[in-house]
């Protein structure tokens, strides 16, 4: 860590975020509902191929979230996810943010803004990112089991459930706080 931020003045707040994207499309997942017994519930699925992506980062610490739904992912996209959290950043303080090694996180060609660090995950291990976590819990909450008419129901659905866990932070902490990862935060 003190790699990353050791170029801050002494006592700068840190914020640890996390970040990764997901693929939201019509070739969607199905989640287990209940069901009177000895019954088999009919459940929606499609063939069909339009997705978004659904840019999400968290502080657990603070219960924070940034997100962005864009029918695109690239160098452009990270580029305006990254600016996204910078702007959730508080003021005066730095976000250290640990996400994968996709291409376009680890290209130079993105432009960090001063209030922002990347700390990349070892390749191959996302159980090391709660983000994770947090799609898994989208997807069975408000995601799953639905049919998307085009590209525009996709978007305002992957809007609307990354607005539904914005508005949870408990929710956001429970997920996200790993015990070993608190580094210089405090609420």
């Amino acid at each position: 860590m003190n790699a990353h931020t050791g170029h801050l003045p002494r006592g700068r707040r840190i914020e640890l975020w996390w970040q990764d994207e997901a693929r939201i499309g019509q070739k969607n997942g199905l989640v287990r509902q209940w069901a009177r017994r000895g019954t088999r519930p009919r459940q929606p699925a499609d063939q069909r191929y339009e997705n978004a992506w659904l840019f999400g980062a968290i502080c657990p610490a603070l219960g924070k979230a940034a997100g962005l739904v864009l029918p695109f992912t690239g160098t452009a996209s990270m580029q305006l996810h990254i600016e996204e959290i910078s702007r959730c950043v508080a003021r005066g303080a730095h976000a250290v943010v640990l996400l994968d090694r996709a291409g376009w996180h680890t290209t130079p060609k993105l432009r960090l803004p001063r209030n922002v660090s990347l700390i990349f995950l070892p390749s191959r291990a996302p159980e090391l990112n709660p983000v994770e976590n947090i799609w898994q819990f989208l997807r069975a909450n408000w995601l799953s089991n639905t049919l998307f008419s085009g590209i525009e129901h996709i978007i305002n659905a992957a809007c609307s459930a990354w607005n539904n866990l914005v508005a949870l932070p408990h929710t956001i902490r429970s997920i996200g706080l790993r015990q070993w990862a608190h580094i210089g935060q405090r609420k």
